[in-house]
């Protein structure tokens, strides 16, 4: 008591009635005199706090005080009276709300009419003002009159809710006539004028926050129940010598009250890092887990000077949560951003986290709400810039830092213009041309959100090739790194004018002999770009390259410097203007992870050099069954021509892919991919046909006449794909975008972009889950065809003619593995370390499928070379119209059956014999 009671009230003497929950009643004597009431209502406010020694808590019952006056100054012995006394009533809390007109030249008018209410309403010294909300309202005609404005323009009015609570003991009326006095007069504050024009009091009755027990990192608390706005204070389990908080809060929406969150900023946690593994982070506890996790990183890099790795997944798992389960707030994104920088220069190894940090600071910065349109979080060695911008009137963007140490906070500029021109102060600038407003799609509000990202360090783009670098390396960091990224888009193939500019100060002057070369860092993920300078310097009489400057995409990878432009600027600055080859596998790269330069230039080599070899043999194959009558009379010449034409769009396209991507046309862009979608899949239906066509004839054997086979089969062959895509670009156009390789060329040759799937939602669920249940399908039915052909050669085989059968029946194999697109297999087996060898095999049979087609089914196929040799050929290899044909391509007169040849292989161990052993109904196909 003697440490609640105020300077001037002496106790005189305790009497207890029990040891652990008692009543007491206390002497007290007040020197100098003062009023009863005052003294009653400050002892009563006084002695609801709760007192604690570290031992044990003291809570007094705030309806069971009873402060009387005595006439005499003996000790009170009398028990305490069973009725409320009129004077230790509980608090009186109102609802206030007011309406006022403020005329001035105040350039924030709601501070001062804050400051106004609590300076009148709490002069007295018995009221307290909460929760004040101040809206600005239009100022109607009506509600001029009484007001004088000495500026005229200045006259504004304004909305005032606020929560008024009285701790005297006057009556609820007198509180309310005091209120009324006090701001219904018109009130001058310097030179600005406050006038109330309308004034609701009403009483409100919140209700106590209950006792409460909290478990934290800090140690278990339990809070006493306590009255609106009444803070508790407890004392520290770490140390002990500071104080913990809690206030519990009465709401403005509802007027009720519940427990704010724990001050626990004074207290040091009681764990490690290591306890946070079996913490649950909820949106309640969020700011809290931040709050630990900074505690402890600080408390741990005190002690240390790296954290161990363990501990740091364990930081950048639970800060990742964070941002997941809750809104990001810039205090919120302010501390996790702190988290990092405090890691980063300690030193710690944070290349097993680079990618998770990456794209959790990408993340963060995409869902972070801020009020402005602008948002820059800095600390040392790391800044993030935000900034919401609309597609219409886009003029550009310009990111600047300056720093002066990598241990120092940078200083950041965002300027909603393109600046190109460099300024030397700056230790790295980007600029984002207007052209980009293409990429830009309308997000909340018809916003976009832009990020731009600075690292004082390399911690997070470290190479394999340089991870270990010395003073021997070939590679060695020069400048400091920058990144920007366009929330919802993918930006690439930018040329000439519309590249983005970035330029960058050297840590080191560059020398006469040195090379400056511009590199990029390529993630593949989040369209997210980073740069850096590659500069290359003489040691020990070789020259070396040394890297000052990294282009980042999210993901993982490494350096390279394919599709950027350097341009030195001095000995101190380089400028690069960076762009961005694709292969085969792309359209089926399972891991979608990068791969090396060498084996990206030779895939695509492979790819262009394979595709075109298919298109025109595919083209010969259409056109000689096209030509010839004859030889598309039964179902599998219709299915094979369908089939030829799908792979031919998919092959003509992957051509052109990156030319038409050259135009930098964010429409074409998306046809281009949809139409690349459409035939990929267009091939694979076609594949998928023909294993039904085949079961039906070998295995499935039926005498029933179908109607309109080949339309259906048309119908399904050419729909189904339609259908897909369709869906696709209903639901998300940008799933199809401008893409960068896997992996850059080699240094030296030309670049381009790709027009494909970006999404990898959309890309599993839509290509690679269909390819792979056609695959399936078409296997069982391999498997199935494989067996059926061995049955039918097991009959025909005689002893002097089993090595040609044998030959025969392998070279069905191969048609069948052609037609039925078995090699596509490959792709999702190119996983671990085979990976390579396995894209140069998918490469290489995928890209010249169109090729064995022609080679198994048209010049390999007798019926075809008769024709060939009828039409085509003179002297002596010419061929006679009066030349016998076999089955599968029968003179006018003879009639199709459903099924007429199984396969459109000249195979006689398996055609001729699918004729003795399938009993048809003669009937003329469609």
């Amino acid at each position: 008591m003697e440490s609640v009671f105020p300077h001037g009230i002496s106790i005189r003497g305790v009497s207890v009635d029990s040891p652990s929950s008692f009543s007491s009643e206390v002497d007290i004597v007040v020197d100098p005199a003062a009023s009863v009431q005052v003294v009653q209502a400050n002892i009563s406010k006084k002695l609801r706090w709760t007192f604690s020694n570290g031992a044990f808590l003291l809570t007094a019952e705030p309806n069971s005080i009873r402060v009387l006056p005595v006439e005499s100054s003996s000790p009170v012995t009398t028990q305490a009276p069973t009725s409320v006394s009129p004077f230790v009533e509980a608090d009186v809390y109102l609802r206030v709300k007011l309406k006022l007109n403020f005329n001035g030249t105040a350039t924030k008018p709601e501070k001062i009419i804050e400051q106004w209410l609590k300076e009148k309403l709490e002069a007295k010294g018995t009221t307290l003002v909460w929760n004040v909300v101040i809206v600005e309202g239009a100022l109607r005609n009506a509600e001029r009159v009484d007001v004088q404005p000495r500026f005229h323009e200045q006259l504004r009015q304004y909305t005032c809710d606020f929560h008024v609570q009285d701790y005297s003991t006057n009556h609820v009326e007198e509180i309310k006539s005091f209120i009324n006095a006090t701001l219904m007069p018109t009130n001058e504050t310097g030179s600005d004028m406050i006038q109330t024009t309308a004034l609701t009091l009403k009483q409100i009755y919140p209700q106590n926050c209950f006792e409460d027990l909290t478990k934290t990192l800090y140690g278990d608390y339990f809070w006493p129940e306590s009255t609106a706005q009444q803070t508790q204070i407890m004392e520290c389990q770490k140390p002990s010598s500071q104080r913990a908080s809690r206030l519990c809060e009465l709401h403005l929406e509802n007027d009720t009250t519940s427990w704010a969150q724990p001050d626990m900023k004074n207290c040091s946690p009681l764990g490690s890092i290591s306890d946070l593994e079996n913490l649950n982070v909820t949106t309640e506890n969020a700011a809290e887990v931040v709050d630990v996790i900074q505690a402890l990183v600080n408390t741990t890099l005190s002690n240390a000077t790296q954290l161990p790795p363990s501990e740091l997944n364990t930081v950048v798992e639970k800060l990742n949560q964070v941002v997941n389960v809750t809104t990001v707030t810039p205090a919120l994104g302010d501390n996790i951003v702190h988290v990092f920088s405090d890691i980063l220069i300690s030193g710690t190894d944070m290349a097993p986290v680079a990618v998770s940090v990456l794209n959790l600071t990408d993340k963060m910065g995409n869902k972070m709400e801020f009020p402005n349109e602008s948002l820059s979080l800095t600390a040392p060695s790391v800044a993030l810039s935000m900034i919401d911008v609309n597609r219409e009137g886009f003029n550009g963007l310009t990111f600047r830092v300056v720093s002066k140490s990598s241990i120092q906070e940078p200083n950041v500029l965002v300027n909603q213009s393109y600046e190109g021109k460099p300024i030397s102060e700056a230790n790295a600038t980007i600029s984002l041309p207007s052209t980009l407003y293409n990429f830009l799609s309308p997000g909340q509000r018809n916003k976009t959100r832009v990020q731009f990202q600075f690292y004082g360090t390399q911690d997070l783009f470290q190479d394999p090739q340089t991870a270990n670098a010395t003073s021997h390396s070939n590679l060695m960091l020069n400048s400091y790194i920058v990144s920007a990224s366009i929330n919802g888009s993918h930006v690439s193939n930018l040329i000439n004018d519309e590249r983005v500019v970035i330029t960058l100060r050297h840590h080191k002057a560059k020398q006469d002999d040195d090379n400056v070369k511009c590199v990029f860092w390529d993630f593949q993920k989040n369209d997210k770009w980073s740069f850096l300078v590659e500069q290359q310097i003489k040691v020990q009489g070789f020259v070396r390259p040394l890297i000052i400057f990294v282009c980042v995409s999210g993901g993982r990878g490494g350096w390279s410097n394919v599709g950027c432009e350097t341009r030195p600027l001095s000995p101190y600055q380089t400028t690069c203007l960076c762009e961005h080859l694709t292969h085969f596998a792309l359209l089926l790269d399972v891991s979608r992870a990068p791969i090396s330069e060498a084996d990206s230039h030779i895939l695509t080599v492979i790819s262009y050099i394979g595709c075109g070899i298919s298109a025109i043999f595919l083209g010969i194959t259409l056109l000689t069954y096209l030509a010839f009558e004859k030889l598309r009379r039964d179902y599998p010449s219709k299915i094979l021509i369908n089939l030829s034409a799908a792979l031919l769009g998919l092959t003509l396209l992957f051509l052109l892919d990156s030319w038409l991507s050259s135009f930098s046309d964010y429409s074409l862009c998306i046809i281009t991919a949809a139409a690349l979608h459409y035939f990929l899949l267009a091939s694979f239906t076609w594949m998928a046909l023909e294993a039904v066509h085949m079961y039906f004839a070998l295995v499935k054997v039926f005498n029933t006449y179908v109607p309109a086979y080949i339309l259906k089969f048309c119908a399904v062959g050419w729909g189904v794909p339609l259908v897909i895509v369709s869906l696709v670009l209903a639901i998300n156009k940008n799933a199809y975008v401008n893409i960068q390789a896997t992996a850059p060329a080699a240094e030296g040759t030309f670049t381009n972009q790709f027009c494909w799937m970006k999404a990898d939602t959309y890309f599993y669920v839509t290509v690679v889950a269909f390819i792979l249940l056609v695959l399936l399908c078409n296997v069982s039915v391999f498997v199935v065809v494989l067996r059926q052909i061995r049955k039918m050669s097991a009959k025909k085989r005689v002893s002097s003619t089993s090595s040609r059968s044998a030959m025969k029946d392998l070279r069905a194999v191969a048609s069948l593995t052609v037609l039925l697109g078995l090699t596509w297999i490959i792709g999702f087996v190119s996983l671990g370390e085979a990976r390579e060898t396995m894209m140069y095999l998918f490469t290489i049979f995928n890209s010249l499928q169109g090729f064995f087609v022609f080679l198994f089914h048209c010049l390999m196929k007798e019926n075809v070379q008769k024709q060939w040799r009828m039409y085509l050929c003179c002297g002596a290899l010419r061929l006679t119209k009066r030349s016998d044909w076999s089955a599968t391509a029968g003179g006018p007169s003879r009639k199709e059956n459903l099924i007429n040849s199984s396969f459109s292989v000249n195979t006689s161990s398996l055609t001729n014999t699918s004729k003795t052993d399938i009993s048809t109904e003669n009937h003329k196909g469609p």
